[in-house]
This record gives C-alpha cells, structure tokens and sequence, in this order.
C-alpha cells in the first residue's frame, strides 16, 4: 500500500512538473517544437532479435486467418496495415462475429514504441501482446497456446521457415509465434511527417496555423501528458507505462454533456487489470502520431471526428472550452504529425497440399446460431 502511495505521489509530481514546464515554455507562443523528432530505431528486446527471415515469417503469420479458430480472422484483421493500423470501427468483430473487445483497437503503426501495450497496459510488450488476441475466445479464439503449435505443424511451408528462422528440432512454439510477429510489427513505423521535417530545420514544413496550434498545445499544457517524441510519455522505460485518468473533470458543465453522449464513464479502465480503485478509468496516454488517421477517438471508438476530441479533450481533462480557432490550429498541428507509411504487399501464405485443416464450419455455425438466441 506504501508502494502504490508512493508511486501514485511521485507520478503526480512528474505530471505537476511537466506541466508546470510546459505552460512556461508555451507562454511565449514562439513556435518552439514540443518534442524530438522520430526515434532513428525501434527499441529491441535481447531476445528478439530482428532478422530478414524473421520479419517475413512473422508477417505471413501476422496476415494468416489460420490462427484463428474459425480460421477468418487474423491480426490484419482489426490492425489493416493497408489502411492506417486499424479497421476504423468503434470496435471490432472477432471470431463467429464476436464484438471481440469493449475498447476501439489502436493502431499497429509504431506500437513498437509503447513502453506498454492495450489500453489498459497490461503487456510490457509486443510479444506479450501478441500473445492475448490468438487465445481469447471472443478474439480470434483459439482454445490454447498447444491448439496453435498442432495447427502450424500442419503446414509443411511454416516447418520449413519455422526450422530456418529459429533452428532446432522442435521450432515451432507459441513463443516463437508471437516473438515472429512482434518482430513483424517493428517495421511498421511512419518517420518524415512534416513536424519531424521542421524539427530538422525546415521552416516551412508547417504552415502558420499548425505553429499557432503547437504553440496552443504548449500554453495550455497537453505535455503534462502527450510528452517525447511519440506524444505519448515522457521517457519510461519499456515496460512501465504512462497513464492518465480520462475523465479527470466527469462533472465539469461542459465534459458532463460528453460524458453522456460518449459514455466515457462506462469503461473502469486500467482497474480490470489492477483491481485497485485508484486505477479506475486509468488509460494508457496514447500517442498523437497519426492521430489525424485515426478515427474514431477515444477507448470506445465513440468520437467520429479529430475536432471534437480536441474538444472533449480540453473540457474533460482542462476544464477549458476552446475557440474555434484554437480548435483548427490544433487539428492543424495533429494532421502534422502524420508519418510517412511503409510500402506494404499482402504476403502469399504457404498452403496445405491436398487437404484443409478448417472442416468444422458445420459446428461453428451452430456455435453462432446459438449465440444469437441466449
């Protein structure tokens, strides 16, 4: 209890200083970026390291259905690597059309730079993350972590790349499936937006209004927050997270009609994981990078579009109503912090000569039949 006490105190600290620094470094409205560049590397565990092979196995388990129960679903499902990383859906659909999360599902693009990950921060990491959807029975609901190896051994192309990527007699494991796709998703990063391009000296890469709305953001503090270089936390080390209660004012006039509308309130947050109620309504700070690609807004995918969460960001977290061009600026800014995105190709997934492993359609059928009449 002392360790949380203490935790929770140093945390309020940290934020009261940053925000404290920012508003004084923001007073001037000199235009002064509010954070570095684009990191020039992904941070990579020990353990996983990256490699050419690697990448490729991981990204044709990353597009592959199979490692789903009713093999229609994979993780290119909800996170479209086509598009901007999601599936653009308030929340997404799961196996045997499970609304397979409460919580809207973020974007994979530079996930690599989470200190944390999912909403409530309960993975320290890609592979730990990797690790949650494969075996949730809303998700893509495979029974266990054994079910997943027995359908992969089935696949003579994965025990040929499997045996290449990680070598041994027996190299296909859970492990070496999410550590393949973690390492997968550590490509997908989007440097050179234009405010990494004025970071670097070119003046002109944001125009007047964007400089006014960083300049806005700065005064009004959102660094307490949407700190470093991801807009996302302001240095923790991979594997602590960066959380910040939304929303802080529920009651405040102005966040009251928002909370209603959006029903903020409906989601305890970071409490599922903790079980401690000063973690209650507790989220993951997310990053601002893309944001502007992003919709829908907020846990629940409730907000449709950028200028209105800027607005319920203000009113919930600052107790602040915003003019309209104090909006536009910082929309502005946001569409500049759009990177620029890899060039990415569906992979062609190896097969199964001769037979089919999904032949239980039959009994899924019934499963969904069921469902819809309990």
């Amino acid at each position: 209890m002392h360790l949380r006490s203490a935790r929770m105190s140093l945390w309020i600290a940290t934020a009261l200083g940053l925000l404290a620094l920012a508003t004084a470094c923001g007073g001037g409205g000199n235009g002064t970026p509010p954070a570095r560049e684009f990191p020039s590397k992904v941070p990579i565990p020990a353990n996983n390291p990256m490699t050419p092979r690697k990448i490729s196995l991981g990204k044709k388990l990353f597009f592959d259905p199979r490692l789903s129960l009713t093999g229609d679903v994979s993780c290119e499902t909800c996170h479209n690597v086509m598009g901007n990383g999601s599936d653009g859906l308030p929340l997404a659909f799961g196996v045997l059309g499970r609304v397979d999360t409460p919580r809207h599902p973020p974007s994979v693009f530079n996930a690599a730079f989470n200190t944390v990950q999912f909403w409530d921060g309960r993975a320290k990491s890609l592979e730990a993350q990797a690790k949650g959807p494969i075996t949730n029975p809303v998700e893509m609901g495979m029974p266990n972590s054994e079910d997943v190896v027995k359908r992969l051994r089935e696949i003579p192309g994965y025990r040929a790349e499997f045996h290449k990527v990680f070598g041994g007699t027996d190299p296909i494991t859970f492990d070496h499936v999410v550590q393949a796709i973690a390492t997968y998703e550590r490509t997908l990063v989007t440097p050179d937006s234009p405010y990494d391009r004025y970071v670097k000296g070119d003046k002109k890469a944001l125009g007047s209004s964007a400089i006014a709305g960083m300049s806005t953001i700065r005064a009004l503090g959102c660094e307490s927050c949407h700190a470093g270089p991801m807009f996302d936390n302001p240095g923790t080390p991979m594997g602590t997270g960066w959380f910040q209660k939304f929303p802080v004012l529920p009651h405040n006039p102005v966040c009251a009609k928002y909370v209603q509308e959006y029903q903020f309130m409906n989601d305890p947050g970071r409490f599922d994981v903790t079980h401690n109620p000063a973690d209650k309504h507790l989220f993951k700070v997310p990053s601002w990078r893309n944001v502007a690609l992003e919709a829908p807004y907020f846990q629940n995918g409730s907000v449709r579009t950028l200028p209105t969460a800027v607005r319920v960001m203000a009113a919930c977290q600052l107790g602040k109503t915003l003019t309209d061009k104090q909006v536009g600026g910082i929309v502005s800014f946001l569409d500049d912090l759009t990177g620029k995105f890899p060039n990415e190709n569906m992979p062609r997934l190896p097969e199964t000569p001769n037979s089919t492993m999904m032949m239980s359609v039959s009994r899924f059928q019934k499963a969904t039949h069921k469902t819809k009449h309990k």
